[in-house]
């Protein structure tokens, strides 16, 4: 259903079952939020990676398991992915999405969701729920808030997809590379953020979310008391003594070290 892979401080989640194009069932929803919570829980992981076995990321709900059922059902499958999405930003460690091919629906919702974003130059997104009578509504939560109002109108009322140099323009995902360089770059970008404290990302992740939705002035209020408890962090005055006398500074905060 999914492995996962531990190789220094990175934790790489791949989603392994490409004769279902990764389909996000029930039960897959439900043990993958579990195994993020489990990841979230551990001082030695830095960065969590989710990446798709196959020629797909993942074309969202198993569309299988929808057929008869009644409403209580869908409400259950929905407050999964739901949750699902929650786990990803609730994690202390950054996300990152590596989509080697197809994301679709809740596949694409999924990348959304995810802090960072690496693509292969082979990636297609796209919320094509319209065109089954199934409008992509839970997807576009996250997919609204990366690319804005008529850019994600545009995805969820046509279903058509967009590639991946698109999907960089537009702000769903950061990078994009050439198919045999997408380990790689993904690699390095988790390296990147491996460097530094992961008590101050901790911080700045959690407080990123939260002031999204805010007024500018609650947002200020947030953060300004947020960036005061940081400054006063072990590892902000280790940051700051260490750039003033020019050297590296040793992080407190640092998962495995």
């Amino acid at each position: 259903m999914f492995s996962i892979e531990v190789e220094g401080l990175v934790a790489r989640l791949t989603l392994a079952n490409p004769p279902r194009r990764n389909a996000l069932s029930l039960e897959l929803m439900r043990r993958l939020t579990e195994a993020l919570h489990e990841l979230g829980r551990k001082t030695d992981i830095g960065v969590i990676v989710v990446a798709g076995q196959g020629p797909a990321f993942s074309a969202g709900h198993d569309l299988s398991e929808m057929v008869d059922r009644d409403e209580q059902f869908f409400d259950a499958l929905f407050a999964a992915c739901t949750e699902l999405m929650d786990a990803v930003q609730a994690a202390p460690q950054p996300v990152v999405a590596e989509v080697a091919g197809v994301a679709t629906a809740a596949g694409c919702q999924l990348v959304a969701a995810c802090d960072l974003a690496v693509a292969s130059t082979a990636a297609t997104f796209a919320t094509p729920g319209v065109r089954i009578g199934l409008f992509c509504s839970t997807p576009m939560v996250p997919i609204s808030r990366a690319v804005g109002r008529k850019r994600a109108m545009e995805m969820l009322l046509t279903g058509e997809p967009i590639d991946a140099a698109t999907a960089a323009e537009w702000g769903l995902i950061n990078r994009v590379v050439p198919p045999d360089q997408l380990r790689a770059a993904t690699d390095e970008l988790a390296a990147q953020i491996t460097r530094y404290s992961d008590d101050t990302i901790a911080i700045g992740k959690q407080a990123f979310y939260r002031q999204l939705d805010l007024s500018e002035p609650e947002a200020y209020e947030l953060t300004r008391r947020v960036m005061a408890a940081n400054a006063a962090t072990a590892d902000a005055q280790e940051g700051i003594d260490a750039f003033l006398a020019k050297r590296s500074p040793s992080w407190s905060g640092r998962r495995g070290g």
